[in-house]
């Protein structure tokens, strides 16, 4: 049976390198990355596979320790377009979610909104009005209550950047779907708080 310190190492060995697929490769989903870290290193002990908040947090680390500037850089031009979309969805109460949010993004990362409005089409009637081209796709997101619940959402670029605008009912604003990261309510900010975040954020130089 590895004793608990080789577990830990292990599960840290792991997390780094899962964290260096998901930013090198573009693979989002952190089930994925980390067994493909573990058959990469050969690394299969029970036990060992790293949580998925391990692996945000060695992403983090990542991110600061191989391109700091140029990461630093990247964050602040998307939430900056992210700010900007916002603005022109503001009728729908947007709200910033996932890696763009949380600092993990990465060059391949798209933007992320929740968007609220009862008819979807809305969203749609917008982008069609500016001439917009966009994707449909579905998203299945987990209810506090342990339940699926599947999403429309339309898919646009902005800026060079990807958009990724799921909407949820008017309903759903008072209750975000749970986060597949660490099991809690996503973290969501509004075009305020978005703004306050820039203005802390060191300013990258160009």
């Amino acid at each position: 049976m590895p004793k608990h310190d080789d577990v830990c190492r292990t599960r840290q060995l792991l997390a780094r390198e899962a964290a260096r697929i998901i930013a090198d490769q573009g693979i989002e989903n952190y089930r994925q990355a980390k067994v493909k870290a573990a058959e990469r290193l050969g690394l299969r002990e029970r036990g060992a596979l790293p949580s998925n908040t391990e692996i945000e947090s060695a992403l983090i680390e990542h991110h600061r320790l191989f391109g700091a500037s140029d990461h630093s850089e990247l964050l602040d031009r998307l939430r900056r377009t992210a700010l900007a979309v916002m603005h022109r969805f503001a009728e729908f109460r947007p709200r910033l979610v996932g890696p763009v949010l949380a600092g993990t993004a990465a060059s391949h990362s798209a933007i992320n909104l929740h968007l609220f409005a009862d008819a979807p089409e809305e969203v749609a009637w917008q982008l069609d009005c500016e001439q917009t081209a966009y994707q449909l796709y579905e998203r299945r997101l987990k209810s506090r209550q342990d339940r699926l619940d599947t999403y429309p959402g339309y898919r646009f670029r902005c800026d060079e950047a990807t958009v990724e605008a799921t909407v949820f009912p008017e309903k759903g604003l008072r209750q975000a779907p749970i986060s597949p990261v660490d099991g809690r309510p996503m973290r969501r900010a509004d075009a305020r708080k978005l703004q306050k975040l820039l203005a802390e954020a060191p300013s990258p130089i160009f």
